[in-house]
C-alpha cells in the first residue's frame, strides 16, 4: 500500500511539472508569436509613417530662442487684429488641441469664417497650409489671416507695423530676434517670428514611441486599429510624419461628399484658387495627429463625431463600409496619436497681462 502511494505521488509530481512545462512552453510560444506580429506591424508602419522630429526647422527661418519668444507673444496678442478682439490663439487655442472646436470661427468684427480652423499643432511639418493649399508654409500662412477682412481685419501691413513700433516691448524684441537686420520690425519678420514659434508646436505621442521601437507603447486594440488603417487604404492619403498634411485630394472620390456630410455650404475647395474645373472639391488632406480633440471635422466642420468622420471617409474615399468593430479599432489607433505640446507654449505671456 505504501509503495502504491509512493508511485501515485510520483506520478502526480511528474504530471504537475509536465503541465507547468507545457504551460511555460505555450506562454513562450504566445510571446514569440506576439513579438513576431509586433515586429511585422512595426515594419509595415515604417513604410508609411515617421516619428515626429524635435522641431520642425526651416533653413530659411532658423528657430532661435529669441525668435520663438517674440513669436509666442505675437501669437497671443489681440493687437494683431484691428479692433483687438482676436489673436491667433482665438481660433487656434493652444490649450485646446490648437483649435476652437467650432464649425467655423468668429472674426475680429464678428463675421463668421467659411471654413473650419485646422489645428496649428504639427502644421509646420505639412507641405502646404489652408484647406485650399494656397500657402506653401507656416511663414507664408502666418501673415494671411491678419490681413483677411473676415478674420483679423488689419487693413494693410503698414497699419500693424506702425502699431507695434510704438508698443513695448516689440521694438527691442524684434531687434533681439533679428539682430542682423538694420530695420528688424517688419511684416516679413513678424511672419517669421510667429512661424518659428509654430515650428515648436509638435506633439509627440505614444505612437511615436512605438515607431521608435517600443512595442508596448500602444495597446493591442490600437495595434489592431493601425492594421485596419493600413489594410483599408487610409494610408494612401494619411501618411508621413503628420499622418496627413502632405497632399491635396478630392473629397468624394467615390461619391459627392455632400450626400454624406449633409453640408449646407457648397465649398468647391481649391477650384476657388486655381479656377480649374479639375480642382473642384479638392482639399488639403488634414494631418490626423490629435484628431481626438480637433472636432468638428472636415473643411466645413460639418461632422462632430470622430466615429462618423471615419465612416464617411471609408465610403467617400475608399468605397468601403467599415464595420462597427473596424471603426472602433481605427478610432483607437487615432487616439494613440494624441500628444501634447510643451506646457510653456500654453502659458499666457506675462507681458500681455493687463495691470
Amino acid at each position: 500500500m505504501k509503495k502504491q502511494m509512493t508511485i501515485i505521488g510520483f506520478c502526480i509530481i511528474v504530471s504537475i511539472f509536465s503541465c507547468k512545462e507545457s504551460g511555460n512552453k505555450k506562454t513562450m510560444e504566445t510571446a514569440g508569436s506576439n513579438t513576431k506580429a509586433d515586429d511585422s506591424l512595426l515594419n509595415s508602419a515604417h513604410n508609411f509613417f515617421k516619428p515626429l522630429p524635435p522641431v520642425a526647422d526651416n533653413s530659411n527661418n532658423k528657430v532661435t530662442e529669441s525668435k520663438v519668444k517674440l513669436g509666442k507673444l505675437l501669437y497671443y496678442d489681440n493687437r494683431l487684429s484691428k479692433t483687438g478682439n482676436n489673436s491667433c490663439n482665438s481660433c487656434h487655442n493652444l490649450a485646446n488641441f490648437g483649435v476652437d472646436n467650432k464649425a467655423t470661427s468668429t472674426g475680429d468684427a464678428g463675421k463668421q469664417g467659411n471654413r473650419n480652423s485646422p489645428t496649428v499643432f504639427n502644421a509646420a511639418l505639412h507641405n502646404m497650409q489652408f484647406w485650399d493649399g494656397r500657402a506653401k508654409d507656416v511663414e507664408e500662412q502666418a501673415g494671411m489671416p491678419i490681413l483677411n477682412s473676415d478674420e483679423m481685419a488689419i487693413p494693410h501691413k503698414g497699419f500693424l507695423i506702425d502699431r507695434l513700433s510704438t508698443t513695448k516691448p516689440y521694438p527691442d524684441m524684434f531687434k533681439a530676434a533679428f539682430p542682423e537686420d538694420p530695420k528688424p520690425l517688419t511684416y516679413d519678420n513678424l511672419q517669421k517670428a510667429i512661424a518659428a514659434f509654430e515650428r515648436t508646436l509638435l506633439t509627440p505621442s505614444k505612437f511615436d514611441k512605438f515607431m521608435q521601437g517600443d512595442r508596448n507603447a500602444i495597446t493591442q486594440e490600437e495595434k489592431q486599429g493601425l492594421k485596419v488603417f493600413i489594410a483599408s487604404g487610409c494610408v494612401s492619403c494619411h501618411n508621413g510624419v503628420g499622418i496627413g498634411g502632405g497632399t491635396m485630394q478630392k473629397f468624394g472620390i467615390v461619391t459627392d461628399y455632400r450626400t454624406l456630410t449633409r453640408s449646407t455650404t457648397n465649398d468647391e475647395g481649391r477650384k476657388a484658387v486655381t479656377k480649374n474645373k479639375g480642382d473642384k472639391d479638392v482639399f488639403k488632406v488634414p494631418g490626423l495627429r490629435n484628431a481626438q480633440g480637433t472636432f468638428p471635422y472636415f473643411h466645413d466642420g460639418s461632422i462632430a463625431n470622430l466615429d462618423s468622420a471615419v465612416i464617411i471617409m471609408g465610403k467617400a474615399q475608399l468605397n468601403k463600409t467599415l464595420s462597427a468593430i473596424q471603426v472602433k479599432q481605427i478610432v483607437a489607433f487615432l487616439n494613440s496619436i494624441t500628444g501634447d505640446v510643451n506646457p510653456d507654449a500654453k502659458t499666457f505671456p506675462p507681458e500681455l497681462v493687463k495691470k
